[in-house]
């Protein structure tokens, strides 16, 4: 009988997706190396209110800030909405259901196109977090698109030392990355996963590691990466 392979993901995931694996003999251990924290000062509140009864445009990259933002609007808001997909977007579909959503992509680069080529928008709100990547910003702002950015949540790194070897590690953001490689190391044979091309760029700085990336990023897609994977390969 082959012995089960084994696979640590970087953050916690739902009961059914380490079901799924296990009846493919894969074992999932879960261990959280970042958390994150609704963080909305007076100011940025106030903004956010004044906001909420105008009809600007606006993104989201993140659940974090959809639900840090949904705390303070009102049900009646009326925005223009770009959204990473898909489960940014399924939250902002969920909580701003009077807005549009104008757009949407599954990472920072073609979403940036799409506000781009929508030569309607001067200016756009960025709703983000505080380790928000700068290459979204940065190409509104080349392209001349006015970016005002509102920070609504924090992600705080908690680096732990993982000293098990594992078949295969899941990651799900470059700030997930950045923390586990504070004091983790890994071998060569572990295969590494990612929840897009974000994160597994952020992975290329610390390993050469076969890396597999989702091709939707959907933490459900990704368990299927890792079902694919090991499914054809026996383990000792």
């Amino acid at each position: 009988m082959q012995n089960k392979v084994q696979i640590l993901s970087t953050k916690k995931i739902s009961d059914s997706f380490i079901k799924s694996a296990a009846e493919k003999n894969i074992a999932i251990e879960q261990m959280s190396f970042i958390e994150t924290k609704e963080s909305i000062s007076a100011k940025i509140k106030k903004r956010i209110g004044e906001l909420s009864a105008q009809n600007i445009t606006a993104i989201f990259t993140s659940s974090n800030a959809v639900n840090a933002v949904g705390k303070i609007v009102s049900p009646q808001t009326n925005w223009k909405i770009f959204s990473i997909e898909p489960a940014t977007r399924k939250k902002v579909e969920q909580i701003f259901i009077n807005s549009t959503i104008t757009g949407a992509a599954r990472d920072a680069e073609n979403l940036a196109q799409q506000i781009i080529e929508d030569k309607s928008v001067k200016q756009i709100v960025f709703f983000c977090g505080n380790q928000r990547r700068d290459l979204l910003p940065l190409e509104l702002k080349k392209n001349g698109i006015n970016v005002e950015e509102l920070i609504v949540y924090n992600t705080i790194e908690k680096p732990q030392a993982v000293s098990k070897k594992y078949d295969g590690i899941l990651f799900f953001s470059p700030s997930a990355v950045r923390s586990f490689f504070k004091k983790s190391k890994i071998i060569s044979e572990t295969i590494l996963f990612t929840i897009g091309k974000t994160t597994a760029a952020e992975l290329k700085n610390y390993s050469n590691n076969t890396t597999v990336i989702s091709e939707i990023p959907d933490t459900q897609k990704l368990i299927a990466e890792v079902i694919k994977y090991f499914s054809t390969i026996k383990t000792d």
